[in-house]
C-alpha cells in the first residue's frame, strides 16, 4: 500500500490519516476520530469496548476488515501500528457511538 501521512483536524484536534493510492482511500485513526468525539480521557480503551461490543452485536464484517498500519504516536514519535477505517467502516463505527457523544461535532 503507497501511503501518504497526513493530519486532519476536527474541534481543533490532530485526526492521523493515510492515503492508500492504490484504492484511492483516505484511512483515518480510529482511536483519534473516538478521542475527538467522546472526550474521553482513554480512547483507546473506549475503541477496546466498543470492538467488543460490535463483536457481540454480529458486525464481525466491520471488524474483521480492519486493518493496521504503522502511524506516529503523539506521545513519544515513535510509530506503532493503529487500527485504521476508511470512511464507510468509519462511519459505521462512529454510529455506534452513542448520539449524546457524537453529536458534538
Amino acid at each position: 500500500m503507497t501511503k501518504k501521512i497526513k493530519y486532519k483536524f476536527l474541534k481543533d484536534k490532530k485526526i492521523r490519516t493515510a492515503w492508500n493510492e492504490s484504492e484511492e482511500e483516505w484511512y483515518f485513526s480510529i482511536v483519534d476520530v473516538i478521542s475527538v468525539l467522546t472526550d474521553s480521557n482513554e480512547p483507546r480503551r473506549y475503541w477496546s469496548d466498543l470492538k467488543r461490543k460490535l463483536k457481540a452485536e454480529g458486525a464481525n464484517q466491520l471488524y474483521e476488515n480492519i486493518v493496521q498500519l504503522k502511524m506516529q504516536s503523539p506521545k513519544d514519535g515513535k510509530n506503532y501500528k493503529t487500527d485504521v477505517a476508511n470512511t464507510e467502516q468509519l462511519l459505521r463505527i462512529i454510529q455506534s457511538i452513542p448520539i449524546t457523544k457524537s453529536r458534538t461535532i
